[in-house]
C-alpha cells in the first residue's frame, strides 16, 4: 500500500520563474498601450468645443456652429427647421431661448442637428432644476438678459417688466426692437418705435411672441423670482449705474443724464480722433 494519501485533489499548474517574467513583461506592454492609446482615442473622439455666451441670439449661435463644425453657412439654421427638438408647444419649433449658454464638446460625429439637440436638452434640464415651467418666464428672461447692465440688476429689470405688464403698460424695451431689426444698439430713434413688428414693444402691448435671445442661469432665476418693488422705469446712465424708479419725472431726469453722458463721450471721441 502506498504511503501517499489520496485527497481527491490534483496539484494545480505551477508557473515557472520564466513564466512570471513573461507575464510581467506582457502586463507592462498592456499598461503602456493603455497610457498611449486611450488619450489619443479620447482626443480623436472630441475634436474641440464650442462656447455659447449668455444672451446670444439663435442666428448668432447657428453661425458659430457652422464655423465650429466647418460646414457651409446656413447649414445649422436649416437643420434647426427639421431637427426634432424637445421644445414647448408655444415655441412652435423655434429654439430661440432654449439654446442654453454653456461650453459644448465637439466630436468628429457631431452634426448641427445633434449639437442643437444637446443644447435644448441642456436647457430643459436647467429649467427643470430651477423649476421654470413657463414659456412666458423664458421670454421675460431673454429681455432681462438683454437689458440688464450686470447680473445684480437682473431681478429689478424682471420686476419692472412684471409691474408694467400688470398695469397694461407697453414694455417699451429697446432690446425687442433691436431683435426685430436684427441689430444691437444703445439708441432707439422715434422712427424705430414705429417699426411694424410684433417684437416692437413700444407699439404693441405685452410680451414679444418669442424669446429675443438665449438667457443664462442668472436671468432665468431673476425672471422666475424677481424681488419685490414698485419700479416702472429704468435706464443705465453709465456702466454699473442703472437707475430704477416708479416716478416718471425722475426717470426723465435720469434719461437726460444718460443723453448728456453720451454727448460727452461722443465729444471726447471726436477730440481724441482730431
Amino acid at each position: 500500500m502506498s504511503d501517499v494519501q489520496h485527497t481527491g485533489h490534483r496539484p494545480g499548474p505551477r508557473i515557472s520563474r520564466a513564466g512570471w517574467l513573461l507575464l510581467g513583461a506582457v502586463l507592462c506592454v498592456v499598461v503602456a498601450l493603455v497610457v498611449l492609446i486611450v488619450p489619443r482615442l479620447l482626443r480623436e473622439r472630441q475634436s474641440g468645443q464650442l462656447a455659447v455666451p449668455e444672451g446670444q441670439r439663435a442666428s448668432q449661435i447657428y453661425a458659430a456652429v457652422d464655423r465650429a463644425l466647418k460646414v457651409p453657412a446656413g447649414t445649422t439654421a436649416q437643420a434647426a427647421k427639421t431637427a426634432r427638438l424637445d421644445l414647448p408647444a408655444e415655441a412652435q419649433g423655434n429654439p430661440e431661448g432654449y439654446l442654453f449658454p454653456a461650453t459644448y464638446p465637439l466630436r468628429k460625429d457631431t452634426t448641427p442637428a445633434s449639437l442643437l439637440t444637446y443644447m435644448v436638452k441642456t436647457a430643459d434640464q436647467r429649467l427643470a432644476a430651477d423649476r421654470v415651467t413657463s414659456y412666458r418666464t423664458v421670454v421675460i428672461a431673454s429681455i432681462v438678459q438683454a437689458e440688464a447692465d450686470r447680473p445684480a440688476d437682473m431681478g429689478k429689470v424682471a420686476r419692472v417688466i412684471d409691474n408694467r405688464l400688470a398695469r397694461n403698460m407697453p414694455l417699451q424695451m429697446d432690446s425687442t426692437i433691436n431683435y426685430a431689426l436684427g441689430r444691437s444698439t444703445l439708441r432707439t430713434s422715434h422712427a424705430d418705435t414705429r417699426t411694424n413688428s410684433p417684437y416692437n414693444t413700444y407699439k404693441f402691448q405685452g410680451l414679444p411672441p418669442t424669446p429675443i435671445d438665449n438667457p443664462g442661469a442668472d436671468a432665468l432665476k431673476a425672471a422666475a423670482t424677481p424681488p419685490a418693488g414698485d419700479w416702472l422705469y429704468f435706464v443705465t446712465v453709465k456702466p454699473g449705474d442703472t437707475r430704477f424708479t416708479a416716478d416718471y419725472r425722475e426717470h426723465l431726469r435720469n434719461v437726460q443724464e444718460f443723453n448728456n453722458s453720451q454727448k460727452d463721450t461722443a465729444a471726447g471721441d471726436t477730440s481724441a480722433g482730431g
